[in-house]
């Protein structure tokens, strides 16, 4: 009796993994076939151990695509960098270009003349995803945009993203500016090694900026067991994004999705690949899509990233 209990609550885990990859809205589908994820030709999924490199999961990942503010990842490590070699405080004021100041939603709006200290930038980027703290960061650190590029590109390499570059700081559509969703994972995994102390703001779900309060886009956070960051994206060429990190039980992993049609479909997704990642390591799954009901309309900014829940 007691080995058929042991195999019957084998069969029953093995059972419940299958139907937590299994349970992926349409478009994004978490399966052995390749053949049905061929059809999202935006999709690209990649999931890491982040404490020995592992690849446990691998569709597209090395195949080339948007990062849209994905893309503000690297323009966070630039600006922690700064701050780890006092280039930078987080006190420091930062000048508001009137370039800065024109660029298009999600933004923070802040105008031309004026100044942005580096906090607030950091919290725009991580919860608004804003496009004009975006560009007071690069013109600070790099003097102009191309300039700033360049920087991001040349740290891509040197993390290994081989296969990464940079045309802006935001993610804004440019034909030039590609990644991997591995190169994505391999910076998320960076993030959090080199910068251990500013790390935790990829966990910020609000703050107040200026009397306003700014809720965040990363909606896995607080709904999926040991998610502590990192960063969503949209624009129409790249479908929904995101780069998400969590631990459970000592282990964490850091997956990268491309391609989701909504944001819904990309989080389901994204939940699913972790469930999958730590059933791999051992740790049973704990999936509750129903953490990820629509909680009103998705809201596309124009041709940039959403100013919505993405």
């Amino acid at each position: 009796m007691l080995v058929f209990r042991t195999r019957l609550k084998a069969a029953l885990t093995g059972l419940a993994r299958t139907c937590a990859v299994a349970l992926v809205g349409t478009g994004i589908v978490l399966s052995a076939t390749a053949g049905k994820a061929s059809a999202n030709e935006k999709y690209a999924a990649f999931v890491v151990d982040a404490n020995n490199g592992k690849v446990l999961f691998n569709r597209f990942g090395d195949d080339l695509r948007y990062p849209a503010s994905l893309t503000k990842m690297m323009t966070l490590y630039l600006m922690f960098e700064a701050l780890e070699t006092g280039r930078a405080k987080l006190s420091t004021p930062m000048k508001v270009s009137a370039y800065a100041s024109s660029r298009p939603p999600t933004k923070l709006g802040v105008r031309a003349g004026g100044t942005l200290t580096v906090e607030e930038a950091i919290y725009g980027l991580i919860t608004r995803s804003a496009n004009d703290a975006s560009m007071v960061i690069a013109e600070y650190l790099g003097g102009t945009e191309t300039r700033f590029a360049e920087m991001m590109t040349s740290k891509a390499r040197g993390l290994g993203m081989s296969r990464t570059t940079f045309r802006n700081p935001h993610g804004l559509p440019n034909a030039g500016q590609q990644t991997t969703a591995r190169d994505m994972a391999t910076l998320g995994i960076a993030l959090r090694e080199h910068f251990p102390q500013y790390y935790k703001y990829f966990s910020t779900r609000s703050f107040n900026f200026r009397g306003q309060t700014i809720n965040g886009h990363n909606r896995l956070l607080g709904r999926i067991e040991g998610v502590d960051g990192i960063k969503t994206g949209f624009i129409s060429a790249s479908g929904f994004n995101i780069v998400t990190s969590a631990q459970r039980q000592g282990q964490r992993l850091v997956v990268a999705v491309f391609g989701g049609s909504t944001w819904v479909e990309r989080d389901r997704h994204a939940a699913a690949l972790l469930d999958d990642g730590f059933a791999k390591l051992g740790i049973e799954p704990r999936i509750d899509l129903s953490a990820m009901r629509p909680e009103g309309a998705e809201i596309k900014g124009s041709g940039g990233t959403s100013s919505g829940p993405v």
